[in-house]
């Protein structure tokens, strides 16, 4: 079946729907660089509410796993692709990419110019785009604007959940957040328990934590604006680490800024350099939105973390309390593992329950 992708500049592109569409699918229209993690990214709530277009230029070869999976449900609204391999060559492979997202719903869309695609989201940055069968009846006007979508709503459990037996207790405030995230502080010897963050001050005051995970999520940090305070209040009486999400929200609730980037990083090819180590790690990145540096002033928040290719903040730390943030997913998933060490500096944080700053 002919698809099409339409741009909210007006540019459309053809492509073959792979199985069918039944309604107009309204979405962000974002890149990802890597040339691995599909399975990763269709289910990574981070990615709710866009639809993501893969640069490299096959894409399926090694198929779907039960292991890979972030969630327990897809996230991501569709796929395009350039070349779709139909066959799964691995040996852990379940099922292909095209009966995945088939059994899961996914749009996906083949045989389009992705390279075309991705040059007009970095001239225009990441903007609405519309996937359909029929491009004479696609109205922008029905789509919210980016900055207003509601989306973490949407990824968030609504349950208490909990992980492992170990002797420090972390709360994971739950924005959207990846499973890889429980598994490597579980690996580390935490017990975990998930909640959602609009149960968030009534269970850490229940439940009294060692340490605060605030998550990864999708969408505008400023959304989220009404739990700004109770995030300020938590960080400055536990042990805290932010991820991606969760570092714009520690950012914005000692009163620094945010604002959306023109086309996001999106891979898991991108260089960050800590200034306290003089170290850099290759990181895996999925956002939007940046914390801007001449807003710290008076936060208390200080930049550590910095990406090499455009100097934008990658990472903060607190001058008095035990705080750590950062852009970046240090569980890696996909991605290089040499920055998973973040989350050992944090489970070492908790286990000193001081207020001394937080070094490598």
């Amino acid at each position: 079946m002919n698809g099409y992708i339409v741009l909210e500049t007006g540019e459309i592109f053809k492509g073959d729907i792979q199985g069918k569409l039944d309604k107009d699918i309204h979405a962000e229209i974002v890149f990802f660089t890597g040339m691995t993690g599909y399975q990763e990214v269709l289910s990574d709530p981070s990615f709710k509410g866009q639809m993501v277009v893969f640069t490299y230029p096959l894409i399926g070869n090694y198929g779907l796993n039960e292991g890979d999976y972030e969630s327990i449900k897809p996230q991501a609204s569709a796929l395009i692709v350039s070349e779709l391999s139909k066959g799964a060559y691995h040996y852990e492979a379940n099922h292909s990419l095209e009966n995945g997202c088939g059994n899961s719903n996914i749009p996906l869309i083949t045989n389009v110019d992705t390279r075309a695609i991705v040059k007009r989201i970095r001239e225009h940055g990441d903007m609405r785009a519309v996937m359909t069968t029929n491009p004479e009846n696609v109205d922008f006007s029905k789509s919210t604007p980016l900055d207003q979508l509601d989306v973490v709503s949407d990824v968030v459990t609504n349950e208490i959940l909990s992980f492992g037996n170990g002797k420090e207790h972390v709360v994971l405030v739950d924005f959207g957040y990846k499973k890889s995230m429980v598994d490597v502080l579980v690996k580390l010897g935490c017990q975990v328990t998930v909640v959602p963050f609009t149960k968030m001050k009534e269970q850490i005051e229940q439940l009294k934590p060692d340490g605060i995970l605030l998550s990864n999520g999708p969408g505008n940090p400023k959304q989220l604006a009404p739990y700004l305070t109770t995030i300020k209040e938590i960080a400055e009486k536990y042990p805290t680490l932010g991820i991606c999400l969760g570092h714009q929200l520690l950012a914005l609730a000692f009163g620094a800024d945010t604002e959306k980037l023109r086309f996001g990083h999106r891979g898991a090819n991108q260089p960050v350099l800590d200034k306290v180590t003089n170290k850099v790690y290759m990181t895996s990145q999925n956002h939007s939105y940046v914390v801007k540096e001449g807003s710290l002033n008076k936060t208390g928040l200080e930049p550590r973390f910095y990406n090499i290719n455009d100097g934008s903040i990658e990472g903060l730390q607190h001058q008095n309390f035990p705080i750590l943030s950062i852009q970046f997913h240090p569980e890696a998933h996909p991605g290089p593992s040499d920055s998973e060490k973040m989350f050992e500096m944090f489970v070492s944080m908790v286990k000193s329950k001081g207020r001394e700053k937080v070094y490598a």
